[in-house]
Parts: C-alpha cells; structure tokens; sequence
C-alpha cells in the first residue's frame, strides 16, 4: 500500500492540506451524453482493435495503488497513452472535484480494457475544488489536455463537461452497481473526450480543468519514462 497522497481542497472559505488514502478507485467509460460522440470514441478506439463495449457506461475497478501525484510514470513499452477526465473524491464523506489522466496501455487494451487500465498509473492533479461549488454551473467547466509528440506541444483534447454525463448521474448508476456505494476514500474518473487527431503515445502530457464562472483552474502535468521490452 502507498503511502497517503498530499492534496489542496481549495473553496471559497480559502485551502487546507488534506492527506488522503485512496480506497477505491472506479473509472467510468463510455460516458459521452452526445451518442454520435460516443461512437466516434467507440470508433477511434476500435482502430487499435479494442472491443466495442457491453453496454455503456462502465465501471472500471482498478487497484486504488495505481493513483499518483507524482511528476512521472514509468510504463513498460510505447504503446501507452493518457487521457484528461474529471475526478470526483470521496473526502470524509464530502465530494470534491479535480482532474487525472486514464493512462492505458493501448496494446493490452485491444484484447481487454480492464487488464489495459491496471497496466499503467492513474497521475492526478493534488488540488481540488467543492463539487457543490460547481454543480450549478457544472456544463461550463473545461477540460484540456496537451501532449508532448516528437518534442512539440499540442493540444491533444478540448471541450466542456456539457459532453458528458455528470457525476451526481454517474455516482448514482454507481450506487445500484457497487454496493456500498461511493464511500469516503473512493475515487471516480468520469470518462473522457475524443484525442484530436486520434489517441497516440507522448513524452508528457498536462492535463487541466477551467472554471470560467469562477475564475479559477486546476492542472498537472507528468513525464512518461518508457521501459524497454525484453524477453
């Protein structure tokens, strides 16, 4: 077992250190609102031979391990990539939101997405805002992410939350699926958009959430330390 993670909740009533030891962590698929944007992530993975799944969304269980701060993973092969997605905290029994990256070896991946997801660490950002704070203007928040490709910066993902389902619905399909619920400790990654110009590998990737009702935004960035395939 790790050791806790140090976290920044940030409200309105200032910040405060928290240290937090994952429980659990559930990452969500396949939770696009817009179908047709579904499928095109359904379609952009199946590319790489992935399997179209059961019935959407998702549930993913992978090892609360897996979770990190720190500033780089280490990844067996160059097949690997991340995502951004929104994350939603169990603290004490409150839920705060901050972002991560769905790193996944996207090998494994063709032949099972759950075997892919406990390939590789799941980097999260430390800093995290009240989902009450939030909530109301919850579909304007923005999600980004920019990969460094053959030592150039680009924009890999953009978008609003408005594409995807929102965590109180994502939380309750949760509930009727794992029983005891989300508790404190527990992790929830609630899916992600479309890589512009297709999902492919990087050397960093900075993830980042903007809130521009309230002028505030939340980022992390990490390196990806390639290992070599031997044997």
């Amino acid at each position: 077992m790790r050791d806790p993670l140090s976290l920044t909740l940030i409200s309105s009533a200032g910040e405060r250190d928290c240290s937090f030891r994952p429980n659990r962590l559930f990452i969500a698929g396949w939770t696009a609102r817009d179908r047709a944007a579904m499928q095109a992530h359904i379609e952009e993975l199946a590319e790489l031979g992935v399997t179209p799944p059961s019935k959407t969304p998702l549930f993913y269980r992978v090892a609360a391990s897996r979770v990190t701060t720190a500033e780089t993973i280490q990844v067996s092969g160059e097949e690997s990539s991340g995502e951004t997605e929104y994350l939603i905290a169990n603290i004490d029994g409150e839920l705060w939101v901050g972002l991560g990256s769905d790193h996944t070896d996207r090998e494994v991946e063709a032949y099972s997405i759950t075997v892919s997801k406990q390939m590789c660490d799941k980097p999260i950002g430390s800093s995290f805002w009240p989902l009450a704070e939030v909530a109301a203007h919850w579909d304007r928040l923005i999600i980004r992410s920019h990969a460094q490709i053959d030592g150039e910066v680009q924009l890999y993902q953009e978008g609003s939350l408005s594409a995807l389902l929102p965590p109180q619905d994502l939380l309750q399909r949760l509930s009727r699926e794992e029983a005891p619920g989300f508790q404190p400790g527990d992790l929830l990654m609630g899916g992600t958009l479309p890589a512009l110009g297709g999902v492919r590998p990087a050397t960093r990737l900075t993830v980042s959430m903007e809130d521009p009702v309230l002028g505030r935004s939340l980022s992390h960035s990490y390196s990806i330390e390639t290992l070599p395939l031997v044997g």
